[in-house]
C-alpha cells in the first residue's frame, strides 16, 4: 500500500510539474499580446496521440474585439506545400510519375528552360543561358528547381523584378487567371539558377499542384477534398471558405513602428485582398492557397507521425513517409539567402528536417519535421517524442517572427520524460 501511494504521489508531482511548465506558454503568449506583437494566437500540443494543451488567446479581430476561438480559421499559406507534397506522393504510389522524370514530360512548356545570366537593375533587363538539365519532379518537391517567388521578403530583388514584368503572380487571392494560365506564363520566365544547384523557396509547389491536377484529372480543391480532407476528417480546410463558415476567418493584424497593432484592411502580398479566403478564386495555389483550423492541421501531421495512417485509414505507405522525411538536398546544395534558412538546412519532400548535421541548432529531435506560413503560423512534429506543436497567429510583415521558435522551445521545456 505504501509503495502504491508513493508511486501515485510521484506521478501526481510529475503531472503538476508539467502543468506548471505548460503555464509558461500562457505567460509568453499573453505577454506578446500585451506588447502588441500579436493580436491573438491559437496553440495546440499533442503528445502520444493525446491533446495536452489547446488554448486560444486574445482577439480574432481587434476592432470588434471578437475573441479568438479554437475552431477559428486561419490563412495557413505555406502549410499548403506539405499538403501538395502528400497529394503528389499519393499519385506517385499509383504509378502516375517517377520522381526524377522531367516536368516537361507532362508539361512540354517547361522544356528547354533558361537561367538568368546577367541582370540590369536600372530597367530590369536581363540575359539568359540554357539550363544544364531539365527541372525534375523531385526538384519541385525539394525546391531545387530554380523557380523563385514574385514578391519581396520571399525572393531576390532581381527575380521580383523579372517576375513582375512578366505578370507572374504569388497565387493567394488571384481571380484573373487559372492554374493552367499561371503555369504557362511561369514557363516563359528564366530560372534563378541551374536546377539542383540551390534550395530556392518559390513557386515549385504551385507547379507541383498543377501537375497533381494533370495526373489526377481533378481540380486541386476536388482532389484535396476527396483524397485528403475527407479521410483525415479535416472539415474546416479550404481554398475558398464556404459562406456558412466565413465569419470564422481570423483578421490579419500588423504591428506598427509606434508600438501599436492594427487590423490589415489594405492589400497584402502581391496586392491581394486580405479577405481572399472568403472570395471565389480561379487560381488554386498549391504553395500557399489553403486556410484552415489548428485542429485540422494537427490531423494532417498525425498522418505522418503514424507512418501514413489515420484512424485505421492508410493514405500512404510507411516507406513513402520515410522517403518524404529523408533529406533530399545533395551534399553541396546551398540554401538561397532569401528567406534565410538555419545552419545545416535540410529538406525532404515537402518538409524541413532535423538531421544529425543540424541537430545542434534547435531542440528538435533528429527525424523531426517542420515549417512556417507567411502570416506567422508555425508547426513541428517529432516522431521520437510522439509530439506535435502548432501555433497560429495572423500577422503581416511582422518583425516578431521568432515567436514560432520561442513557442517550440517552450513546448520542449515542458516535456515530462516517461
Amino acid at each position: 500500500m505504501k509503495r502504491s501511494l508513493c508511486v501515485f504521489f510521484l506521478f501526481a508531482v510529475s503531472i503538476a510539474q508539467a502543468q506548471n511548465r505548460l503555464a509558461r506558454i500562457d505567460q509568453f503568449i499573453n505577454g506578446e499580446i500585451k506588447a502588441n506583437h500579436i493580436a491573438g494566437a491559437n496553440a495546440l500540443i499533442i503528445r502520444n496521440g493525446n491533446v495536452v494543451y489547446n488554448k486560444s488567446f486574445g482577439y480574432a479581430d481587434l476592432p470588434s474585439k471578437r475573441l479568438l476561438k479554437s475552431d477559428d480559421i486561419f490563412r495557413i499559406a505555406s502549410f499548403t506545400k506539405a499538403v501538395t507534397a502528400l497529394a503528389a506522393m499519393m499519385l506517385w504510389e499509383e504509378g502516375k510519375f517517377l520522381l526524377d522524370e522531367p516536368v516537361s514530360k507532362y508539361l512540354p512548356a517547361f522544356k528547354n528552360m533558361q537561367v538568368v545570366d546577367t541582370f540590369n537593375p536600372k530597367d530590369s533587363s536581363y540575359t539568359t543561358k540554357p539550363a544544364n538539365r531539365e527541372i525534375t519532379i523531385r526538384d519541385l518537391l525539394r525546391h531545387t528547381s530554380g523557380l523563385a517567388y514574385p514578391v519581396p521578403y520571399l525572393s531576390e530583388d532581381r527575380m521580383v523584378a523579372i517576375y513582375s514584368k512578366a505578370g507572374i503572380r504569388l497565387g493567394m487571392g488571384t481571380t484573373a487567371i487559372t492554374n493552367k494560365q499561371a503555369m504557362e506564363a511561369l514557363a516563359k520566365v528564366p530560372l534563378q539558377h541551374q536546377p539542383g544547384e540551390h534550395f530556392t523557396y518559390g513557386l515549385s509547389s504551385d507547379l507541383l499542384g498543377y501537375l497533381v491536377e494533370t495526373w489526377s484529372g481533378q481540380s486541386l480543391p476536388a482532389f484535396y477534398q476527396q483524397r485528403i480532407f475527407l479521410p483525415l476528417e479535416m472539415q474546416d480546410t479550404y481554398f475558398t471558405i464556404p459562406a456558412a463558415k466565413q465569419s470564422r476567418l481570423v483578421s490579419i493584424h500588423q504591428p506598427m513602428a509606434d508600438g501599436s497593432i492594427v487590423k490589415v484592411d489594405y492589400p497584402i502580398y502581391d496586392k491581394a485582398d486580405p479577405s481572399y479566403p472568403n472570395q471565389p478564386s480561379t487560381f488554386f495555389s498549391g504553395g500557399a492557397g489553403l486556410s484552415g483550423t489548428i485542429g485540422d492541421y494537427a490531423k494532417f501531421l498525425t498522418l505522418f507521425l503514424n507512418k501514413g495512417t489515420y484512424k485505421g485509414k492508410r493514405l500512404l505507405s510507411s516507406k513513402t513517409v520515410d522517403l518524404m522525411l529523408s533529406n533530399q538536398l545533395p551534399e553541396g546544395t546551398t540554401a538561397s539567402p532569401v528567406p534565410q534558412m538555419t545552419a545545416g538546412f535540410a529538406f525532404g519532400l515537402g518538409f524541413a528536417l532535423e538531421t544529425e548535421k543540424n541537430d545542434y541548432v534547435l531542440p528538435l529531435t533528429v527525424g523531426s519535421f517542420s515549417w512556417d506560413g507567411a502570416f506567422q503560423t508555425h508547426y513541428f512534429a517529432d516522431p521520437k517524442e510522439h509530439l506535435i506543436g502548432i501555433i497560429f497567429t495572423q500577422q503581416y510583415f511582422s518583425p516578431y517572427w521568432s515567436n514560432g521558435e520561442k513557442f517550440r522551445n517552450m513546448v520542449y521545456q515542458a516535456i515530462a520524460q516517461e
